[in-house]
């Protein structure tokens, strides 16, 4: 009678999963303690206490090691070992019991190179399956399609980490804010802190015309979001009146409370901003909290991030709000090696061929536009010419796009007459309004070309050049 084989298990391998908690515990620590410098192989392995060749085998995910060597490696990076970080390697067929790895970190053959140097190398049917769906909304923390922006990153990962830290993060919508936030917040919650994040889309109308509401509100969602007994009606004290009676709140019941940062993330904030009274005492406010941390331990625990749209205040003055304050973070476009990066990983060998110029000649270094693209060109079947011809089309992929755009001038008259001159040609125009063109560009419409205001994008141009 045949013997059956059966399968030996010697060893273990890290899985993506795996492969990725430790990869962000060693980039974090790189930006703490090495100035977001890499850390070379020989630095890991004297971190570690393992040799250079022991580490060379781990990040192959080929090559078996044992689970007390794993179990050294994310100790040293205070994370703890769990069952779904490694597998199992099969002896016999000399391959780990799990599917490709859709990130893999590069070998250095020099043990003073950088390790993550180039570590996102991916292959589309090695991708998670939601970096497939529908190009709307952020990008998920564990998606390989992400593109990250040099220094912004590294910017905010460090300044999160300083007593008292303010972050405003602005730009036109669906330049990737909200994707950024979710790795902030990645990035917070591996050092430890505790992070709150409150929608200011998800507040009634009443909070935002009542600031006393308004900061009730605030206290009692964060209390809550801690596992902290708001006790509001306690706390308050009517008297002094509702800035004091908060700014008490947060600091002897919420961070006296925590031994750790609280990362308060305030998403959508230019809703404030079509209430003026209420949004000029509530910045002020936040502006005390900022001031007061350079000298009190506790509020040096409250690190405060704020995510706005610059779309959405190009009707108001924005000098009335006190909103200089923290770290400014706008993001840039894609530039067209990040478009021929992200479209290698969307499975498209564009490097160097002159589709990345057509496209982006039309949108630009967009993100969401380009991300929209790829979309339809990897998962709906469009060809590259029906992109581009439906392009402007009332019907076409961009329409929802362009139809938000067109609304915002449709709400400003002369907002749209400015365009429209901008549109008409293509001279010299210092003559125009600075108000108006300082508000078109916030609203993502034109661009500066030395003395020139020029359409940001071929794709306004056409559209726009019709509707106006």
């Amino acid at each position: 009678m045949k013997q059956l084989h059966t399968t030996r298990r010697r060893g273990i391998v890290l899985t993506p999963t795996g492969l990725k908690q430790l990869q962000s515990a060693i980039e974090s620590l790189e930006i703490i303690e090495n100035n977001g410098n890499k850390f070379t192989m020989a630095e890991l392995s004297d971190r570690i206490n393992v040799s250079i060749k022991t580490l060379t085998r781990l990040w192959s995910l080929n090559s078996a090691v044992d689970q007390k060597t794993l179990k050294c490696c994310f100790n040293a990076f205070n994370l703890k070992l769990r069952n779904e970080d490694y597998t199992f390697f099969n002896e016999y067929h000399n391959t780990p019991n799990l599917p490709a790895p859709s990130l893999r970190m590069n070998v250095a053959k020099n043990p003073n190179e950088s390790l993550l140097a180039n570590s996102y190398r991916t292959h589309p049917l090695e991708q998670p399956e939601h970096s497939w769906l529908y190009s709307d909304g952020p990008v998920p923390t564990d998606s390989a399609i992400y593109i990250e922006r040099p220094p912004i990153e590294k910017l905010v990962y460090r300044e999160i980490t300083q007593p008292g830290a303010v972050i405003q993060i602005r730009s036109p919508r669906q330049m990737g804010k909200s994707s950024l936030v979710l790795r902030l917040l990645s990035f917070a919650q591996m050092q430890g802190y505790r992070t709150v994040t409150l929608n200011c889309y998800q507040m009634d109308n009443n909070c935002l015309k009542d600031l006393n509401k308004l900061l009730r509100y605030l206290c009692w969602r964060v209390a809550k979001e801690l596992n902290i007994d708001p006790d509001l009606n306690n706390q308050w004290d009517e008297e002094i009146g509702c800035k004091l009676s908060s700014s008490f709140y947060f600091h002897n019941h919420l961070l006296n409370k925590n031994q750790r940062p609280v990362v308060l993330v305030w998403n959508g904030i230019e809703r404030f901003f079509e209430y003026p009274h209420v949004a000029h005492e509530f910045f002020d406010l936040l502006r005390s909290w900022s001031e007061e941390a350079r000298q009190n331990t506790n509020w040096q625990k409250l690190r405060l991030v704020m995510v706005y749209s610059t779309e959405e205040y190009i009707s108001l003055d924005i000098n009335r709000f006190p909103l200089n304050i923290g770290l400014p973070i706008s993001l840039p476009e894609f530039t067209q090696s990040q478009v021929e990066n992200l479209a290698k990983r969307h499975g498209l060998n564009w490097y160097g061929k002159k589709e990345i110029q057509e496209l982006m000649s039309l949108v630009g270094g967009h993100p969401a536009l380009i991300r929209l693209s790829l979309y339809y060109l990897c998962c709906q079947g469009m060809s590259f010419t029906k992109l581009v011809e439906e392009a402007i089309a009332n019907g076409g992929i961009y329409r929802y796009h362009l139809y938000q755009k067109w609304v915002k001038l449709q709400e400003n008259p002369h907002l749209a007459r400015t365009y429209a001159a901008v549109l008409a040609t293509d001279e010299q125009k210092g003559w125009l309004d600075p108000v108006q063109t300082d508000k078109l560009e916030r609203l993502g419409l034109i661009r500066y070309e030395s003395d020139r205001i020029l359409p940001r994008y071929e794709i306004y141009r056409s559209y726009f050049s019709k509707q106006l």
